[in-house]
């Protein structure tokens, strides 16, 4: 008899941005976005005030595998109606298994949840798994916006829920 085929569970849980593990990945993001992109770039991208990603408008989630936490998106206030996705990082580790989408999926539904009609989120040139995940996951590329609206690095999307 063969020995049993373990599949590693994903699980994608609400958590505060403050808590658990997600200073940790916040920071590592923050290390990966430096050394893709130089400070300048990264440093608009990074500060955040945790208390946006909180209710009554906005979530935060962590993905967790086999117990340990390998990455973290969250969802804030844009302007009524509009959410805004960010601070998604998975773990270069846990790439592309299925992580990243689970984690935008639970950002969509929460979304959905607090009736935002569409969902933008940025994301850069120098990211291009990034892209792909984003347009694989029904996004379509929107002219830059907001803070972003002069980078020239950036590239923005929204995707319209149902």
């Amino acid at each position: 008899m063969a020995a049993p085929y373990v599949v590693p569970s994903i699980e994608i849980v609400a958590a505060r941005p403050d808590d658990d593990a997600a200073p940790s990945m916040l920071a590592a993001l923050g290390v990966e976005l430096v050394e893709r992109y130089g400070g300048e770039e990264a440093d608009q991208a990074l500060p955040l005030d945790p208390a946006a990603l909180a209710a009554p408008w906005g979530a935060f989630f962590v993905a967790r595998l086999d117990g340990t936490v390998i990455g973290c998106g969250g969802l804030r206030h844009l302007e009524p109606g509009v959410g805004e996705l960010l601070r998604i990082w998975v773990e270069p580790a846990a790439r592309r298994r299925g992580v990243g989408r689970a984690l935008v999926g639970a950002l969509e539904e929460a979304a959905a949840g607090l009736r935002y009609r569409s969902v933008r989120l940025e994301t850069g040139l120098r990211q291009p798994e990034a892209i792909r995940l984003y347009e694989g996951a029904g996004y379509r590329q929107i002219p830059r916006y907001g803070r972003w609206a002069d980078s020239p690095l950036s590239v923005c999307f929204e995707k319209v829920l149902r």
